[in-house]
């Protein structure tokens, strides 16, 4: 059965259950929580297991949240965090890891975790070449930590999966930002709590701003808006219920269920992020032509205009929606390919509108040869009951370094899905931007332009990529962003050396 008592011990962890999805180094209390203790009662196939594991559309959940009348609230925007100092070359904040409880359901409350008290956190906006420190202070009850998904930051301030931040503690995570501009997240990354604190709240968006982009004159100001979306799984009283991935329908933007969002008649920039555990959104806007402008690590060469946008877990796209082409009184609804509408825009003003979408956006970096390729295989061990997470046949090891890179050196990194429909997985590493280069000789994804740092990899197929390991020393891992799947092992480490 899979529960909270079944415990294994592999490649130098103990690895809680498939319900409970935890994974702790030997000697650590195991302080496993059940994910679906509540709706299993046996013993899993294989393919059930693989099912379970991977979201290919919503399965019928045991329970029914409260109704909510859609497009009945109105869709926040994160409030941007604001300095509590500034020097000549810093900016300095203070951000608090706390539970709260907050308004997901009109007039009931459900208990998350946050930063700040926001669900999802405040918007860190940030400058290329000024450094951000941010003082986080755990007030959990367990162990935390902040990952900076997509920055280029040292080592120390990374959020390393075995560097938690204990209950009470505070820590300093400085961001040098030196790199161009881009819609990156934060969110938590402790050694097996990662799944469950980004379940439950744990996220939020880190604008990186430089001079390049001012002179494009994209929209900006009000008109610059980060939206977060993410699935969950209500009860009858709308509290949080930890599941399997597969039976999370509802679809939060911004934190809230089906909002509306007011919009003038003119250009807006939005910053999508598929912040859900687990879960390949595929986003259109009534067949309105969005034109795509960046991905994870910044802006794209050129604009692209599309009708749908995929986005797998972890992965961003910004684009451009013009709404002065509809009268003042249109509703376009953004919805998605299995949870249907998501969130609608109301043309309710005339505005004037001085910007545009350039013909020619930014060049990508110049990127030299690789002259190192690797294999890498992500798969599921589906032998037993409790599915093992795995890199080239290999659990998670904190002790064990994968690959030693050389810092400058450029690679190609073959990244392979070793496990058989329905298992997808996606790809995310620390550290660097990356590009993709070939997906089995294949065409590439619309998603997959530009400098990522996140790939959707599909059962049984490979994804090539390639990077150049600069900037800092130490070690750093990089998994499958599919939280569950790396929380159950998928996950390896690299160690950058002089």
């Amino acid at each position: 059965m899979l529960n909270r008592r079944r415990l294994i011990t592999l490649g130098g962890l103990t690895v809680g259950g498939a319900a409970a999805g935890f994974l702790l180094p030997k000697g650590t209390p195991a302080q496993v929580r059940p994910l679906a203790d509540a709706h299993m009662g046996g013993q899993m196939s294989g393919m059930d297991m693989a099912g379970m594991l991977h979201h290919t559309g919503p399965l019928t959940p045991a329970t029914t949240p409260p109704p909510v009348t859609p497009f009945a609230t109105a869709m926040p925007v994160s409030p941007v965090l604001r300095p509590v100092a500034c020097s000549s070359t810093t900016d300095f904040y203070r951000l608090a890891i706390q539970p709260a409880n907050v308004e997901i359901f009109p007039g009931t409350k459900t208990p998350v975790l946050t930063y700040g008290g926001l669900f999802p956190g405040p918007t860190i906006r940030a400058r290329t070449g000024r450094t951000t420190q941010i003082t986080y202070t755990n007030g959990l009850s367990e162990a935390s930590n902040v990952h900076l998904h997509g920055g280029h930051t040292p080592q120390d301030s990374d959020g390393y999966s075995m560097d938690t931040l204990a209950p009470g503690a505070s820590r300093i995570y400085r961001y040098p930002n030196l790199q161009q501009g881009a819609t990156l997240w934060y969110h938590d990354h402790a050694m097996g709590f990662e799944a469950d604190h980004l379940y439950r709240g744990l996220q939020g968006f880190y604008v990186l701003e430089d001079d390049v982009e001012t002179p494009l004159r994209l929209p900006s100001g009000e008109f610059d808006v980060p939206i977060l979306l993410r699935d969950a799984h209500f009860d009858a009283n709308a509290q949080l219920i930890s599941d399997w991935p597969a039976l999370r329908p509802t679809v939060l933007a911004n934190g809230k269920i089906q909002p509306y969002f007011q919009v003038a008649a003119r250009k807006y920039r939005f910053r999508l992020l598929n912040a859900a555990n687990e879960r390949l959104m595929t986003l259109n806007l009534n067949g309105t032509e969005m034109i795509r402008i960046g991905s994870d690590g910044g802006l794209l060469p050129a604009p692209v205009p599309e009708t749908e946008l995929s986005l797998a877990s972890g992965e961003r796209t910004d684009f451009v929606v013009d709404f002065g082409r509809f009268p003042i009184g249109t509703q376009l609804v953004l919805s998605d390919a299995d949870a249907g509408p998501v969130l609608r825009f109301d043309v309710v003003r005339s505005a004037p509108d001085t910007s545009r979408v350039p013909a020619v956006l930014r060049p990508l970096p110049a990127m030299p040869p690789a002259t190192v390729t690797r294999d890498i295989t992500m798969s599921f061990d589906l032998t037993s009951a409790t599915p093992i997470g795995l890199m080239n046949g290999r659990a998670f090891d904190p002790n064990r370094v994968d690959y030693q890179i050389k810092r400058g050196t450029t690679e190609l990194w073959r990244i392979h899905n070793g496990d058989a429909a329905p298992l997808n997985h996606t790809f995310h590493i620390h550290l660097v931007q990356f590009r993709v280069v070939d997906r089995g000789g294949a065409p590439l994804l619309p998603v997959d332009a530009g400098q990522k740092d996140t790939v959707f990899v599909t059962s049984g197929n490979s994804v090539t990529v390639q990077a150049t390991f600069g900037d800092y020393l130490g070690k750093y891992v990089f998994h499958c962003h599919f939280v569950e799947h790396s929380v159950l092992g998928m996950m390896g480490q690299i160690e950058i050396v002089p």
